[in-house]
Formats: C-alpha cells, structure tokens, sequence
C-alpha cells in the first residue's frame, strides 16, 4: 500500500483524524460518509473510553502539522472510498488510531 500523508487527504479526512487522535480510546458511532469523506452529522456520537487505572498517553503526530499516515488510517479511508456514499455503524478507536469498523450492510464494500 502507498503512503500517503496528513497533508494528501481532505479536510474532512484530517478532521476525522484529528477527533481519532484526541479521543485516543472510544468509538465513533452512526458516521455518515460521502463521496468517500467522513462526516459527523447530528446523529454521529464519540464515545471516548475513559482509562482509570492509566495514564493515557497522547499520539506523538498530534502536535505535527504534516506525517505519514499509519497502515489501519490508510485502510479506513480505502474502506471509505469502497463505501463512497453510506454509513458506518461504528469505528473503534484505540491508541488514538482507527482499528476496527463495522457497517450495516456489507454490500457497500
């Protein structure tokens, strides 16, 4: 797979990132996507897993304005373009990285 950078994808992309990036544990729930962008619309929630018996450690690209993008960020937004317009039920995020998605109906992809 190509690498691709923070700085190549769309705003919407970079948005969704970010969010990832800041909630570090959680799930994003009911995310719409369109012409293959995330889109966080009034039904989206953000579960963010709260760790107690942790300190959570923040995501070292966080502070940078430009990087490579991790394999799992790639693969989601490939999955997003095989979704071109529909939803995701669900992204689960862990370390701050998107690691898993689970859509309604698996013939969108």
């Amino acid at each position: 797979m190509c690498q691709l950078r923070f700085s190549e994808v769309s705003t919407r992309r970079q948005a969704f990132i970010r969010r990832c990036q800041r909630m570090g544990y959680g799930k994003i729930r009911d995310l719409a996507v369109r012409d293959g962008d995330p889109v966080f619309g009034a039904h989206t929630a953000v579960l963010v897993d709260v760790k107690l018996d942790a300190t959570e450690i923040r995501r070292p690209e966080q502070d940078l304005t430009d990087f490579e993008l991790r394999a799992e960020v790639v693969r989601l937004f490939h999955n997003f373009d095989l979704i071109g317009s529909g939803a995701v039920e669900h992204v689960e995020v862990r370390g701050g990285l998107p690691v898993r998605m689970l859509i309604k109906d698996p013939e969108q992809l």
